[in-house]
């Protein structure tokens, strides 16, 4: 019965639902970035490893926000006390090498990566996330980071790379969200976040610039006949109505509550552009 708690408790800190969007986004990079021979195997080692890669900065970040996470979030594991911190830190360790391990099986690409990924997970949650837009910038990329790395898994990496922008864009203003949803916590530990130093306003304005941008550049794959109809379809009935609606409704409701629900919003409009690009 403990063993099962422990278990439980390493996959809720691991984040399941954004694994699996990992694990899916990379087969999809690979799928769109395939040319000539491929190998399935290294495919499906690329989406094993980097959900491993992905759930070790997971579990680090959870570690060095013990403290924040008691006013921001108390729900999670270690906070609670169902996860102990050197329990979390041995599944870091464990994670962390096994993806680098089986990215060198893939190729020098994917190695590279893989161990770059890596280490800048761990000096995200270490440092650079308390630099201002940086730590926001460095989750975009590594969002973005494993299309590219599908790419790599087949040696062809040029096409994953306009998924990789959208990615980028959509995580990006994710991330401002999430420092919104944050904000009385982070002030409390002194952490200057963007919306912490210039306020909820200013914060609103840069997520619409962005999700302006965002909104323009999905019709860029089609124009220039990158992708086909069924992107575009999806794209005019599903991501750019849902992104609307998102900025909408941050713009009348800028609590706690509604910004935890944006955030969700947002994560399931990616899967809607996944969906989209995998059947453009």
């Amino acid at each position: 019965m403990q063993l099962f708690k422990k278990i439980k408790a390493i996959v809720k800190i691991s984040r399941p639902i954004n694994l699996l969007i990992t694990f899916f986004s990379i087969l999809v990079g690979a799928a769109i970035c395939i040319k000539g021979i491929y190998f399935l195997d290294k495919i499906i080692l690329a989406a094993v490893s980097g959900v491993l890669i992905s759930a070790s900065g997971n579990i680090i970040n959870d570690i060095f926000d013990i403290e924040i996470d008691k006013i921001n979030r108390p729900d999670r594991v270690l906070v609670k006390g169902d996860l102990k911190k050197n329990e979390a830190v041995i599944t870091y360790i464990l994670f962390a090498y096994t993806g680098i391990f089986i990215s060198s099986y893939i190729n020098y690409n994917a190695l590279i990566i893989s161990t770059s990924a890596s280490i800048l997970l761990l000096l995200y949650s270490y440092k650079l996330k308390q630099m201002l837009l940086l730590g926001n910038t460095i989750v975009a990329v590594m969002t973005g980071m494993v299309f590219i790395y599908g790419g790599a898994a087949v040696q062809n990496i040029k096409p994953a790379v306009i998924p990789a922008l959208f990615a980028f864009v959509i995580n990006f203003i994710r991330e401002i969200i999430k420092d919104m949803e944050d904000i009385e916590g982070d002030t409390k530990t002194g952490i200057k976040t963007f919306p912490v130093k210039y306020g909820f306003n200013v914060a609103k304005k840069l997520i619409i610039i962005f999700s302006m941008l965002l909104i323009l550049f999905t019709f860029y794959p089609f124009v220039l006949k990158i992708y086909g109809i069924k992107y575009l379809i999806i794209i005019l009935v599903l991501v750019n109505p849902i992104l609307i609606y998102f900025l909408k409704s941050l713009m009348d409701d800028d609590s706690r509550k509604n910004l935890n629900k944006l955030s969700f919003i947002l994560k399931l409009n990616m899967v809607f552009g996944l969906l989209a690009i995998f059947l453009g």
